[in-house]
């Protein structure tokens, strides 16, 4: 069961830093700063998009529409800090009831 956790808790430390990777790439294009017409940074973009927008699509049917601002990062960043947070007590408690 810890196993489990603590890969649960890896690939939520991972799937935060594709979605950080992801915003940070949107602005530089944003700004013109990368080059969206090279095939390099548009297949990334596309594959970065693959692997979260089924995760921000829920998110942004809640969320009031900003214009041309997405609070969708942020949001999904927030539920996965909760949920390590919740997997961090939850394998504590695992331990000390353990050691009992």
């Amino acid at each position: 069961m810890l196993t489990l956790l603590d890969l649960l808790g890896i690939v939520l430390w991972i799937f935060s830093w594709v979605i950080i990777i992801q915003v940070i790439l949107g602005w530089l294009v944003a700004f013109n700063v990368v080059n969206s017409h090279s095939p390099f940074v548009r297949g990334l973009i596309g594959g970065l998009e693959k692997l979260t927008d089924p995760f921000y699509r829920p998110i942004r049917k809640i969320l009031p529409d900003f214009g041309g601002l997405d609070l969708s990062p942020m949001v999904l960043l927030l539920v996965i800090w909760l949920l390590q947070r919740l997997i961090g007590d939850l394998r504590m408690d695992l331990l000390i009831s353990a050691s009992r």
